[in-house]
């Protein structure tokens, strides 16, 4: 498993590169296919967030779904901690799914449990398989003359997948949103989390 850390405008010393390593040595017992770990530090400038200026994002890359979590705190060593707690709780969940869906009690799936309900589009966590994302990033030149800026781009290659597998991506990633191709409708769709324990549906028609 490699372990790359990075940082946006921040520094990173080689004990917390170190410290960084000792503290994701433990993921592996989740998953024996991980093939790289990011972690990358972000520093917040405005003085009025001193209590969370600093934040890490971790983004874990194996066989499987791809897994993310983040934290900010005052100091980069409580934001990995709380990063690392976020992120073995979504670890233990994603194989906590490939046991159950090895096994002969495999759970039934949304599409099946709400097939009587209005075509709301919403709908809890439910079965059905994972995919990996390949996610492309970059950062766009950005223009001094506008007052707003787009400060990162990202582009995403998956198979089709299912309003289930969807959901489970979204809540593995920790994220309020996931795009993705709906392989029943054909059509790019976003899940989204509504208020209380709801999902939302948004598809685009041709």
């Amino acid at each position: 498993m490699d372990i790359v850390v990075k940082g946006r405008n921040v520094e990173v010393p080689d004990h917390y590169r170190v410290h960084v390593a000792e503290k994701l040595e433990k993921i592996e017992r989740y998953d024996q296919k991980l093939i790289r770990v990011d972690v990358e530090l972000f520093h917040e400038r405005n003085p009025r967030q001193s209590d969370h200026c600093q934040r890490v994002e971790i983004t874990v890359v194996s066989r499987g779904p791809v897994i993310r979590a983040e934290a900010c705190a005052a100091d980069f060593y409580s934001a990995l901690d709380s990063a690392i707690t976020k992120l073995e709780t979504r670890l233990r969940r994603s194989a906590d799914r490939r046991r159950v869906h090895r096994g002969r009690r495999t759970p039934v799936s949304v599409a099946a449990a709400t097939a009587g309900l209005p075509a709301e589009g919403f709908a809890p966590l439910g079965g059905g398989s994972t995919t990996l994302v390949q996610e492309r990033e970059s950062e766009p030149e950005l223009d001094d003359d506008q007052p707003w800026h787009i400060v990162r781009e990202k582009e995403h290659s998956s198979i089709p997948m299912s309003v289930d597998d969807a959901l489970f991506q979204m809540e593995l990633v920790g994220h309020d949103f996931y795009l993705f191709m709906d392989k029943e409708t054909g059509r790019p769709s976003v899940v989204y989390r509504r208020h209380g324990y709801d999902y939302g549906v948004l598809s685009l028609e041709a």
